[in-house]
């Protein structure tokens, strides 16, 4: 399914007039402009899956970006923009074949690194709190325990469960089980695959960083068994 049949970009004539329109000197850069025109691009037409490529640096990750803040698609994680993104997003201009369907969405390598980051913070909470709770379970289990008042209660159902329940038994009824982190390309797959649904655009950006050359064939047949379905 085609959501995006082409998308324009401004061209170096708009760029000189907006640029040699500008009264503020204090900038160094005029980013986004003049990184995709130097290289002559004006205009995309999209094909159900359209690929870019190019050499690093040459404004792919730009062009993906423009794209998805002018269609207002989601994203999980910011990105670099300057003072004049979003003058350069009003000058260019789409053609769309229907509604752009919701949960349509960008995905950045900085998304699947942030994921597998926030995955590995968890399982670290997780561990510290396990600890935590071996020496509860030794101090209630073996404590000389005498309740005085309504006070003690919760004291009072932590020594019950720790006599009656072995202290893994324990540890696990108060800890939820560590999220299984997976490697890192297991990890970026889960991403991919969990945010991708089909009838929606997506943009990708890079989705081969952290991928193995299996987990790309994995992901190139899960795109397209979603684009079938």
């Amino acid at each position: 399914m085609i959501y995006l049949s082409h998308f324009l970009f401004t061209d170096i004539e708009q760029e000189d007039t907006f640029i040699m329109g500008l009264r503020r000197t204090c900038y160094d850069t005029v980013y986004p402009f003049r990184i995709l025109s130097k290289h002559g691009l004006r205009r995309l037409d999209f094909e159900p899956v359209t690929i870019l490529y190019g050499r690093n640096g040459c404004g792919k990750t730009t062009a993906l970006n423009v794209i998805a803040e002018k269609l207002c698609l989601e994203r999980d994680t910011l990105y670099n923009r300057s003072n004049f993104f979003e003058d350069y997003i009003e000058m260019c201009d789409f053609e769309i074949c229907g509604p752009v369907p919701e949960g349509s969405r960008i995905i950045t390598s900085d998304d699947v690194f942030d994921f597998m980051m926030n995955l590995r913070s968890i399982n670290e909470g997780i561990d510290r709190r396990r600890g935590e709770l071996f020496d509860e379970y030794l101090d209630a289990k073996y404590s000389h325990f005498q309740m005085k008042s309504l006070d003690d209660y919760e004291q009072l159902k932590k020594v019950n469960l720790a006599r009656g329940k072995t202290q893994s038994k324990y540890v696990r009824k108060n800890l939820m089980d560590n999220v299984r982190e997976h490697s890192n390309g297991e990890s970026a797959f889960l991403y991919f695959s969990g945010k991708i649904k089909e009838n929606a655009l997506y943009l990708l950006d890079e989705p081969e960083n952290s991928l193995s050359p299996d987990r790309q064939q994995e992901l190139l047949k899960f795109l397209l068994a979603v684009m079938i379905y």
